[in-house]
């Protein structure tokens, strides 16, 4: 559980990956690190005839504010998982040394004392069932959580695309298939300010 930073972010770098093909649209722009859009007429924004965008990954993702929102919930949901579970393990540790106090002590019959192992070793079970029911409990919820961060992102750029009018919307990561992308056709920050923005309209309807 200590880990859930380290595994959220390594499991986004996979499944928050965007590729995001439309259909041919006349006059496609491109936003420039100097704040201006231009229409896409060179061999620099043109492959093939498609006009092509990409987004760093990574930085959208450090960025986000929706992503550190959930990265905090998932890793408070943790702790609290973690707490319950070391609660009960410590219950049942006293309980195991008060059993074996009382046999090396000579405090209960042997009936007693195979009876009472074996309730033991049925709660060892519980306790091994409990603490696997929390891992595939976190597990789910942070599934969920990559894809509601994955959608929002998917529908921005919907969104954002209608302007745009480009054909294809690469993401880049560490360790990702796109090894470099020109600089001049990247649009993270354009992107970064439209997701934040649109969450912190939403931001208010999510908390109820």
């Amino acid at each position: 559980m200590k880990n859930v930073s380290i595994i959220i972010n390594i499991v986004l770098a996979v499944a928050v990956a965007v590729l995001y093909v439309l259909h041919f649209t006349s006059g496609p722009k491109h936003f420039h690190g100097n704040g201006e859009s231009k229409t896409v007429d060179s061999v620099e924004f043109v492959s093939g005839g498609l006009a092509i965008a990409w987004v760093n990954m990574d930085s959208l993702l450090n960025n986000y504010d929706m992503y550190f929102d959930i990265q905090k919930d998932m890793e408070a949901k943790g702790r609290k998982m973690e707490a319950e579970l070391n609660a009960k393990s410590s219950a049942f540790e006293k309980q195991m040394i008060d059993f074996q106090e009382k046999v090396q002590k000579g405090l209960v019959t042997r009936s007693q004392a195979q009876t009472m192992q074996q309730e033991l070793a049925e709660k060892e079970q519980q306790l091994y069932q409990y603490r696997d029911e929390l891992r595939m409990q976190f597990a789910e919820e942070e599934q969920v959580m990559l894809r509601r961060i994955h959608q929002s992102i998917y529908d921005y750029l919907k969104e954002y695309n209608k302007d745009k009018g480009y054909h294809i919307i690469l993401s880049s990561s560490f360790g990702g298939p796109l090894l470099y992308g020109y600089p001049g056709i990247e649009v993270t920050g354009e992107v970064l300010d439209g997701i934040n923005i649109k969450y912190i309209k939403t931001k208010p309807a999510q908390k109820k």
